[in-house]
Parts: structure tokens; sequence; C-alpha cells
């Protein structure tokens, strides 16, 4: 049977109080260390989200600069059109000059 609470001696209440506080004490303790340890996760996530941040920003950057590159490209392709003409007009009037008695007096004559 249950004894009343006038019958618990103040012994148990005292013992039953410290050991209370005990445990509430070691439940704030877990739970500060386990707040803590959160909190250093947090921080890890905050910065390495700021890192790929900026990453992610100099990524960018370079990208911007993809479709300019197709019109360098396509000038790079005009300029070898260009000189690879100039070159064939350069070996025949390399051509002429050698098998010509009469230049630069014939091209003049033109």
């Amino acid at each position: 049977m249950a004894t009343p609470a006038s019958q618990v001696s103040a012994g148990a209440v005292y013992t039953i109080w410290g050991v209370s506080l005990l445990f509430g004490i070691g439940v704030i303790i877990v739970v500060a260390y386990l707040l803590r340890q959160v909190e250093r996760s947090a921080r890890h996530i905050h910065q390495t989200v700021a890192e790929i941040w900026i990453v992610g920003q100099q990524i960018a950057g370079a990208t911007v600069h993809i479709p300019e590159l197709a019109v360098t490209n396509r000038i790079v392709r005009d300029i070898h059109i260009t000189v690879e003409r100039i070159l064939q007009v350069a070996e025949a009037i390399r051509e002429h000059a050698e098998s010509c008695p009469g230049c630069p007096q014939c091209v003049l004559k033109r």
C-alpha cells in the first residue's frame, strides 16, 4: 500500500529533491552541449555556403563572356580567310615577278 504524504520522512523528500535537481542539471548540461554542437554546425554551414556563393559568382562572371567567344571565333575565321587570300595574291605576284622580264614596267602599263 501507498504511504500517505504525511508519513514520508523529511530525508526522503530531500533525497528525491536532490536526485531531481541533479537529474535536471544533467539534462541542462546535455542540452547546452547539443545546442553548442548545433551552433558550430550552423556556423560551418554558413561559411561553406559563403564560399560556394563566391565561387558561383566567379563562375557566373566567367560564363557571361561565352557569347563574346562566338563573335571572336567568327572574326578570327574571317581574318584567316582574308590572310589566305592575301597569301594567294602575294604568291601570284611572286610568280609573275619571277617570270616577267619587264616587271615592274608591265604592272604600270595596266
